[in-house]
């Protein structure tokens, strides 16, 4: 039987820094090592860890050929383009997409701008933002990358990401139909907005660790985890967490971590060497630091011992 997981600096953390925890599951080796639990199973809002679903949205979608990665976004759009298209624009690629390296200095349809955004068409009103910098050359986070990357698969598909998701991901997963945050078009918005329970999100998490096989089965190939789940594109942090690299809409981390990451503490964080998945529903508002830490000082050893 293996070593249970400790959880009494998890507790006694939680305390000194305001933060909430609902829910933590720890697997390794296939096994449950331990799980802590402050609420009642419910879905929640994941936020920005819905990138990563998103990515290997787009990893089915490449398989089944719909797009490239080379192919360049002014022909994948051509409908939706700015009258005079300019800069960088005909430059971006749909690999742009999904490293935040699209070529805008700034970023869009963040939280609180999308409840008050005028404008209805979303892609239009993104591909006309300025394209100022060579795709590519620079980490900016931004929504508008996996929100693209989200619509180009539904435009693709003829059907909005949740239908496309159900029987490559979701169903197989066991994961019943979710609910995802809509654009004012009626497209789902691939950069945040999904609802999961922390024993969904923890599934998924183990479904890339084990690189797209599940029961046994083979769902996607393990050629796009090997691009995904590796570094990409550089980016700056206030810490090595944070600022290790970046795959395909997944941060990579300590300890040769990857993980998806929302923005108030929902965290799937895979550790391939130990074979392991740590999955976090939290609400830390503010700076997430104390939370990563968290993982790395209380939880992390502990996958060392078994």
């Amino acid at each position: 039987m293996p070593t249970p997981i400790h959880f009494d600096e998890v507790i006694e953390r939680q305390t000194q820094c305001d933060l909430r925890l609902w829910d933590v599951l720890v697997t390794q080796h296939g096994q449950l090592r331990g799980e802590l639990h402050f609420d009642d199973c419910c879905r929640r809002n994941i936020y920005s860890a819905s990138k990563s679903v998103t990515s290997i949205a787009a990893g089915f979608a490449l398989e089944e050929g719909l797009f490239s990665l080379s192919d360049r976004l002014v022909d994948v759009f051509a409908g939706s383009l700015p009258e005079k298209v300019d800069g960088f624009l005909p430059d971006a690629t749909v690999r742009d997409l999904l490293t935040m390296s699209l070529g805008q200095e700034t970023a869009c349809l963040m939280g609180g701008e999308r409840p008050t955004l005028p404008e209805s068409d979303w892609v239009r009103y993104v591909l006309n933002r300025p394209f100022s910098l060579k795709p590519g050359q620079k980490f900016v986070y931004n929504n508008a990358g996996p929100y693209l990357m989200g619509i180009l698969i539904q435009q693709k598909a003829g059907c909005d990401l949740v239908s496309y998701l159900m029987p490559r991901l979701f169903g197989p997963l066991h994961i019943p139909r979710p609910m995802w945050e809509q654009d004012p078009m009626g497209y789902t918005f691939g950069a945040g907005g999904l609802f999961l329970t922390c024993q969904e999100l923890h599934r998924f998490g183990l479904f890339c660790l084990q690189k797209g096989t599940w029961d046994g089965q083979r769902l996607l190939s393990p050629d796009y985890f090997d691009q995904a789940l590796s570094f990409q594109q550089k980016n700056d942090g206030p810490d090595g967490f944070n600022g290790s690299g970046y795959g395909y809409l997944f941060w990579l981390g300590d300890h040769h971590s990857v993980r998806a990451d929302g923005k108030y503490g929902q965290l799937s964080i895979l550790f391939p060497k130990e074979d392991s998945v740590i999955t976090l529903m939290a609400e830390k508002p503010g700076d997430p630091g104390p939370l990563h830490r968290m993982v790395n000082d209380c939880l992390f050893p502990q996958l060392s011992s078994f």
